[in-house]
């Protein structure tokens, strides 16, 4: 595989930019992972596994927001 880009060689194969906070989570079966951002957000980066109509459904695209409601579990 070929990959002509104007970045320089070192910025190109630096790990730094992919160890943001990235996290897997399932959602309704679909495991994905997503970006953890402030105020019980997540951004979703990409699908893991999933069935081929999930990568139609615009609600799991790459980019959409889940927002974490917390929730007081009684034992």
């Amino acid at each position: 595989m070929t990959h002509y880009t104007i970045l320089p060689e070192e910025a190109y194969w630096d790990q730094k930019e992919t160890s943001d906070n990235y996290t897997e989570i399932e959602l309704g079966g679909i495991l994905m992972q997503v970006r953890m951002e402030p105020d019980n957000r997540a951004t979703i980066i990409r699908l893991l596994r999933c069935s081929l109509d999930d990568y139609l459904n615009p609600a799991f695209a790459p980019g959409q927001q889940i927002t974490f409601v917390p929730i007081l579990n009684k034992p």
